[in-house]
């Protein structure tokens, strides 16, 4: 391989391979499209090991929007996705999601829902009293209120929309290559090739970084900062006699997040911040467990005061610690540079909207669809941040 590509993508995962659906299926793009991607298994890929949630509550314009486009996308992927009239099954559980809040957090909560209205999402704002009569298995003590999305909001199979958008992308054209980028070749202030493990080296004339946690270290190879690192995330899986398989998502005031998972459930915390470290290993740690989650739990609903832990992964997030918002779009300075960074979490919803967003600066030379700018790499060197009041 050494004849190279018109636009090469670092890291073939959910977001390389959207952006490759979405530039062979432009009808004006006649190009080639390489996806450089090291584990075609994707076996500790962040997008295999993610909870594939939807969810429109969030507390910027930009997210919302983007996941807007992305429970439309998954609702339609049979005529997006379909290959030889087979559709990727993506399992959408439309169940929603419920974020409580405590009495502190109740102006923001408040504020959030008025954002998400205004926006076309369907959320309803609930007091003590009808949170537990919509979900009589809940306590709401020491909760103000809490938001609830009873529309396009709940999960999907993440692998099955990797899958999806990868089958699709290289039945339409795009090449995929088992090999991880070395180097980044430059030209000035001009994206000219990279270096490739295995293959060598291989001209290109743009570059997508859409290398998931590992963003950081491919955006060094071009010279450039980028803050995007692996942050690990622990999910544990637990069994309860009661019945409550028709939850939403439900994320605690405290920070603690459940879910049902075929005849179980999952729980997920952020770590505390002083613990919150780049970190590439995938090992356990039951502490949080132990320590945070089950008392939480047992708290909020006294049916899991008695569960019963039957396992647990680690993933990463490609945690971007400037804002904890994504990074899209081109580099200011050095032509032929994208970026598709930097999600924290949010990537499987956002990657239909992301796809498609930097199909259109690659191919257009900006936005058709939904404006993202705010969003762009400028804002870092610029000290803006974006910040995201709703990161789980």
């Amino acid at each position: 391989m050494t004849q190279g590509a018109d636009i090469a993508i670092v890291g073939g995962g959910v977001m390389g391979s959207a952006i490759a659906y979405f530039l062979m299926s432009d009808p004006t793009f006649h190009g080639t499209v390489l996806v450089v991607e090291r584990d075609p298994s994707y076996a500790d890929c962040a997008t295999t090991r993610s909870w594939g949630g939807i969810r429109q509550q969030f507390s910027t314009r930009e997210n919302i929007e983007m996941s807007l486009f992305g429970v439309d996308f998954v609702r339609n992927a049979a005529t997006h996705l379909s290959v030889d009239g087979e559709a990727p099954e993506l399992g959408f559980r439309e169940q929603g999601y419920l974020f409580l809040a405590s009495s502190a957090g109740l102006p923001v909560l408040e504020s959030n829902v008025a954002l998400q209205h205004s926006l076309g999402a369907t959320v309803e704002l609930l007091q003590p009293n009808e949170l537990t009569v919509r979900f009589p298995w809940m306590s709401a003590e020491g909760i103000a209120a809490g938001a609830f999305g009873p529309a396009n909001e709940g999960w999907i199979d993440p692998a099955g929309l990797l899958q999806g958008f990868r089958r699709k992308a290289r039945a339409l054209g795009a090449v995929y290559a088992t090999d991880e980028a070395v180097a980044i070749r430059r030209e000035g202030n001009r994206i000219v090739g990279l270096s490739l493990k295995e293959a060598g080296e291989i001209a290109c004339g743009a570059l997508v970084n859409a290398a998931g946690p590992q963003a950081g270290q491919v955006a060094a190879l071009a010279g450039v900062v980028l803050p995007v690192s692996p942050r690990k995330r622990m999910s544990y899986v637990f069994d309860c006699r009661k019945d409550l398989k028709q939850a939403p998502l439900t994320i605690d005031a405290s920070g603690v997040a459940f879910r049902p998972e075929g005849g179980q459930y999952i729980a997920i915390v952020s770590p505390p911040e002083d613990e919150d470290q780049d970190c590439d290993d995938l090992e356990l740690d039951y502490r949080l467990f132990e320590e945070v989650i089950w008392p939480t739990l047992a708290a909020r609903v006294p049916a899991f005061e008695a569960i019963k832990l039957t396992g647990a992964w680690a993933g990463h997030y490609d945690y971007n610690s400037f804002d904890q918002n994504a990074i899209l779009g081109p580099h200011p300075e050095i032509a032929g540079l994208y970026f598709c960074n930097g999600f924290s979490g949010h990537g499987i919803q956002q990657s239909p909207a992301a796809g498609r967003a930097l199909a259109e600066h690659i191919l257009h030379g900006g936005y058709r669809s939904l404006d993202l700018s705010n969003l762009g790499y400028g804002r870092i060197p610029e000290g803006r941040p974006v910040k995201e009041a709703n990161v789980v």
